[in-house]
């Protein structure tokens, strides 16, 4: 199963990406995480990139797809993938095209979450994440038991770089050079577009319902 994931950032897109990965076996790929780790590592690659990131600012298309190029050949892609935060641009989407038909893998389906962008700007600036596991909190939706202390490792919550009001403002302004993509699958016939302000366990449902007919 051939997956991409696309919305506006805090649609709610990691939470059903944990699911389907984990009720379909299929590898989450997300290149925010991919490159979150290529800073962690100080790596020259990692500091260009940290740039990027802490701005709120897209990633250059040549380093993104060259990234996930690497990443689909991994042999836990091997069945099937979750693209999660790829592509974002057309030209990118058009690069994706060219190399799932060279490895004669063809995109099965995209789900678009759907969130006005007011309600996620309130999302967006009150997440927490795990520094130690990556669990993700909310300070009004979903707080964690203790301030500051996560409910499943106890490690240490912490708000990224990018989630602050000014990095916020520029990732939902960024999101303008996606939208195109919303078009450029319809045409196709690949888009399926889920409500993403309803409950979660709705939006996985509606999920579920779009992904059925690509089950193997």
């Amino acid at each position: 199963m051939q997956v991409i994931l696309v919305g506006l950032p805090g649609a709610g897109k990691g939470t059903q990406a944990e699911r389907i990965q984990s009720e379909y076996g299929i590898p989450h790929i997300s290149t925010g995480d991919m490159f979150r780790k290529a800073v962690a590592s100080g790596s020259p690659l990692g500091l260009e990139l940290k740039a990027y990131l802490d701005s709120g600012r897209l990633v250059p298309d040549e380093t993104t797809i060259a990234v996930v190029r690497e990443r689909l050949l991994e042999s836990d892609a091997a069945n099937g993938f979750l693209l999660d935060g790829f592509p974002r641009t057309l030209e990118q989407a058009r690069a994706l095209d060219a190399m799932l038909h060279e490895l004669n893998r063809p995109l099965d389906v995209v789900l678009y979450i759907h969130v006005d962008p007011g309600v996620l700007k309130e999302r967006l600036t009150g997440r927490r994440i795990c520094k130690s596991c990556g669990a993700t909190y909310h300070m009004v939706f979903q707080p964690p038991k203790v301030a500051g202390v996560c409910d499943k490792c106890g490690g240490e919550l912490y708000q990224r770089a990018d989630d602050t009001e000014e990095a916020v403002a520029t990732r939902l302004e960024q999101f303008k050079q996606t939208a195109p993509l919303i078009e450029y699958y319809d045409q196709r016939g690949l888009l399926r577009q889920i409500d993403g302000e309803q409950p979660i366990d709705k939006v996985h449902a509606d999920v579920v319902a779009a992904l059925a007919p690509f089950k193997r």
